[in-house]
């Protein structure tokens, strides 16, 4: 099932190929020179059957040559006995098409599932197993907890990468802290993308969630119109306070001319949020006898 988490896992690559880089460090494997960038994911062939991995990336030859190194990037959430067949089946197709050497890499937050995917997968029988599929693996295992600011402030694509595969974990807080202070030092457009990419990441674990919302809260530097947990966080509690204030005017003018106010009538006023209605009742207080007029000809 596509969730925010598998989306964020693998399209941080899209956006980012550059992170391709340090990955491969990690995994001990060497990349051709030259820089990383994002191909078309469809791998469909003319039959009615459509496949799709999730990220491809193709490292081309320095100075613009033809590709050197096809990399295909699959973000993976659970154990899937079907998903090896298609593996081999991404593999060959670009090995086809672009004529030059392909891997696999799969991404993952749970550790059973990374240990899983590193296969090696063979097609074939037991006795003559024709094709090995043996994927990359990136997760929880072998991916760095990237807590230091320093070495977040120098690769922060790195560190958010991290944090998405480490959502799991017990430490995320400690993983979390240090990037939100980095991330939300900064107001740049690049810093956004990245804040609502760990958000996005993180969307499918709720404690993990929690505690990102509440360090990049404190640090309260966003971009506007971004529609970003710190921006929808800010504008709705300014606008539950618009409307307590609103609310409050309202009592406030009853009191003021003597007007009884029965309980259900105050906690009416209190409860309502929308500023439409609270300015309605604003100006009504000046001229009602009861208080429960307010309300005339509304539901």
């Amino acid at each position: 099932m596509v969730t925010s988490h598998h989306e964020a896992s693998h399209r941080i690559f899209e956006k980012y190929p550059e992170l391709l880089a340090p990955v491969f460090r990690v995994l001990g494997v060497p990349m051709p020179a030259g820089e990383p960038e994002p191909l078309t994911s469809d791998v469909t062939e003319v039959k009615p059957i459509e496949r799709r991995v999730d990220t491809v990336l193709r490292v081309r030859s320095p100075g613009g040559g033809s590709g050197r190194l096809i990399v295909a990037i699959e973000a993976q959430g659970a154990k899937d006995p079907d998903k090896p067949v298609s593996w081999a089946y991404y593999l060959s197709y670009l090995k086809s098409k672009y004529r030059c050497p392909a891997l696999l890499l799969v991404v993952s937050s749970n550790k059973s599932t990374a240990d899983w995917a590193k296969g090696p997968f063979e097609l074939g029988t037991e006795a003559h197993p024709a094709l090995t599929v043996h994927p990359l693996v990136m997760g929880p295992g072998n991916t760095p907890e990237i807590v230091d600011p320093e070495e977040i402030a120098q690769d922060p694509v790195m560190a958010v990468f991290s944090a998405i595969t480490h959502a799991r974990s017990e430490v995320i807080e400690d993983i979390l802290d240090p990037l939100a202070r980095v991330l939300g030092a900064e107001d740049s457009e690049a810093h956004a993308y990245l804040i609502e990419l760990v958000e996005c990441g993180l969307a499918d674990f709720q404690a993990a969630k929690e505690i990102w919302e509440e360090k990049i809260m404190a640090v309260r530097s966003y971009f506007p119109g971004r529609g970003t947990i710190i921006e929808r966080t800010l504008q709705e509690g300014e606008a539950k306070g618009r409307a307590e204030g609103r609310a409050k005017s309202v009592l406030g003018v009853l009191e003021m001319r003597d007007v009884s106010v029965p309980p259900e009538v105050q906690e009416r006023v209190m409860g309502c949020t929308d500023l439409g209605v609270l300015d309605r009742w604003f100006t009504r207080a000046f001229s009602v006898v009861g208080a429960e007029e307010l309300f005339e000809g509304e539901s």
